[in-house]
């Protein structure tokens, strides 16, 4: 047998042309600094933060053009593990994540953690009973591995049109959140014009190269969400604590706001064991202690909550079909590595975040004599940010703070450069942004290769078929910025019903899939379509107070009832094949050629015979 060395499939300046390109973003930076210390006008530093990255992630897509289907479909399979691993953590949860669980961890404290929990329990569980074995498979979607892999183009149909729901939500959320950051750069721009500029420049960004446009300008965008979220935290770390690591100094501060939170009064709440409060959009009070566990979550939800977001983060597919993109089946094992210990840095990060605007406002209530605000919460009252209620001395239960705007008024009650600021909302735009266009081609994959051409398993031409991708991904972006406009709905439920969705119809029948043979297509469809209906019919029991219980905990009803589901009618239809059962064996072997690819191989050959 013969090997290729690896460096002849990765390119060897990956890192020359991204250290470029954060040289590149922070001369950016430092350039604006400069001009805002010399009193150039805030507008044209104001375009230039917000205009001046996203050229550079569009050039990069463009510069990735191809017309190859593996290069578009899967980015030639050349992407290294730490690139992959990147881009897997910034948009498991995207910039919803980041904004909104850095508002959660401000107002409700440690409850948040269901959710951090929940996406590197994911990763993992991806990583050991997933990823390895997708990689092998080799398939562009999840919809083409399920109707291969059970030779059933019925289940590859279906497969694609539930998987299109929970990624629409999800691509929803995102432009929202994208319209929201830019709202920090202008705010009384129309909503409506945000959104659909965002969707044209998602769609710029990776139209031309498909698979491999996103992984270059993904890997940028992430980059520079990351550097904006480091930045402006350590900054406020040393101002602190004089150590740059807030991951690791915002100990001490926490147990000081402990202190002060007792002296104030802040409850210690015990709710039921199924309380689901998340805050939601807009001002929200500071509600109880930031280290009590199971305040406004109650234990047996955060348990629920934890293994939705786990099943949902493992399935994603908008996730895991990243994994057909590296070099091979090790390098798909190291870039959920990198993705995991990427991911716990930026919620680490956040939670430290949230720590550190506590104590800003702790200080307020705590200083000896009379009550005086500073400037910089003046200025976040007057931008809507935060209000005080209540008569007399003002305490920590009585400031009302906006969830989705925590991330960014750190800077200002920091007192830092106004740089600085829109350097961390022109990150949260970079994360929407990567995360928006993930979910776009991953969706847009589907419908061309599982909906327009899911009745044949014959490949089309290498021309007819990118056309049919790239009016597909134009089709899916315009799908997710109408849904952002029509349905006004919170970016954080959209998120959790998105994985609630997934987790639910995809999960079981992807593990069965690798790990038990008996399963049939019968079977795969039975699974896939009762936990999608059941847990559909569970969010809207919940948002109509049917059922008590949060729509967000739906998928403790339709995660199982699609394993059983599935299961069940694979033990009542007969067994699979016998073609079907070694190539379950081979899946399971990491070594050897792409089982997708020699399929494709053998189609076309079978298709130049006929002719």
């Amino acid at each position: 047998m013969s090997f290729t060395h690896r460096t002849r499939y990765v390119n060897p300046r990956l890192g020359t042309y991204f250290g470029i390109f954060i040289s590149a973003f922070v001369a950016l930076g430092l350039m604006a600094l400069i001009l805002e210390g010399l009193g150039v006008e805030d507008g044209a530093l104001k375009a230039a933060m917000l205009l001046g990255p996203i050229v550079f992630f569009v050039f990069i897509g463009i510069a990735a053009f191809n017309n190859e289907p593996i290069d578009y479909f899967a980015a030639g399979r050349r992407v290294p593990a730490f690139y992959t691993g990147l881009v897997l953590a910034q948009t498991a949860l995207g910039a919803t994540g980041l904004v909104v669980l850095t508002g959660i961890f401000f107002l409700i404290g440690f409850d948040a953690l269901c959710l951090v929990i929940g996406g590197l329990a994911g990763f993992v569980v991806m990583a050991v009973l997933l990823a390895p074995f997708f990689r092998k498979f080799g398939a562009y979607t999840i919809p083409s591995y399920l109707g291969r892999r059970f030779e059933s183009r019925t289940l590859r149909l279906v497969a694609g049109g539930v998987l299109s729901v929970p990624m629409l939500l999800m691509l929803a959320a995102e432009l929202r959140i994208g319209a929201h950051a830019i709202a920090w750069f202008y705010p009384y721009a129309p909503s409506s014009l945000v959104v659909l500029g965002l969707t044209f420049v998602v769609v710029l960004t990776i139209a031309a190269g498909g698979m491999r446009s996103l992984a270059w300008s993904s890997s940028a965008q992430s980059l520079a969400a990351l550097l904006a979220l480091l930045v402006p935290v350590g900054v406020v770390a040393v101002i602190v604590t004089n150590l740059p690591l807030p991951q690791l100094s915002a100990g001490p501060i926490l147990r000081t706001i402990g202190r002060a939170e007792a002296a104030q009064g802040l409850p210690i709440i015990l709710p039921p064991a199924l309380a689901f409060d998340m805050p939601g959009e807009g001002l929200g009070l500071i509600a109880k202690r930031y280290s009590d566990a199971f305040g406004n979550i109650g234990p047996l939800a955060f348990v629920i909550t934890t293994l939705s977001v786990l099943a949902g983060v493992a399935s994603a597919p908008w996730l895991l079909p990243r994994v057909a993109g590296t070099p091979g089946v090790y390098e798909a094992r190291k870039s959920l590595g990198w993705a995991t210990l990427l991911f716990g840095i930026s919620m680490l990060t956040i939670a430290s975040v949230a720590i550190f605007m506590r104590d800003y406002l702790t200080d307020i209530v705590t200083v000896a004599g009379q009550v005086r605000f500073p400037p910089w919460f003046e200025d976040l009252v007057a931008r809507g940010i935060l209000t005080v209620g209540g008569e007399g001395r003002p305490t920590l239960s009585s400031f009302s703070v906006s969830r989705d705007d925590v991330l960014l008024a750190l800077p200002i009650a920091a007192e830092m450069p106004a740089i600085v600021l829109y350097l961390a909302a022109g990150g949260v735009l970079a994360a929407a942004l990567a995360t928006a266009a993930a979910i776009a081609l991953a969706l847009g994959n589907i419908l061309a290769e599982d909906v327009v051409y899911g009745l044949s398993w014959s490949p089309v031409g290498p021309g007819a078929r990118l056309i049919v991708a790239r009016l597909a991904l134009g089709t899916a972006a315009a799908l997710g910025g109408l849904i952002a406009l029509a349905a006004p709905t919170d970016p954080l439920k959209l998120m959790l019903w998105a994985l609630a969705l997934t987790g639910a119809a995809a999960f079981p029948v992807l593990v069965l899939s690798i790990w038990w043979k008996r399963l049939n297509a019968f079977g795969a469809v039975a699974g896939i379509s009762t936990g999608f209906g059941v847990t559909v019919l569970a969010i809207i029991a919940g948002e109509a107070g049917i059922t008590g219980t949060d729509s967000a905990l739906a998928a403790a009803i339709g995660l199982p009832a699609g394993a059983v589901a599935a299961i069940a009618v694979a033990l009542a239809t007969p067994a699979p094949s016998r073609s079907v059962l070694e190539l379950v064996l081979d899946i399971r072997v990491p070594g050897g050629e792409i089982l997708y690819d020699r399929e494709m191989r053998y189609q076309k050959r079978k298709k130049a015979q006929r002719a």
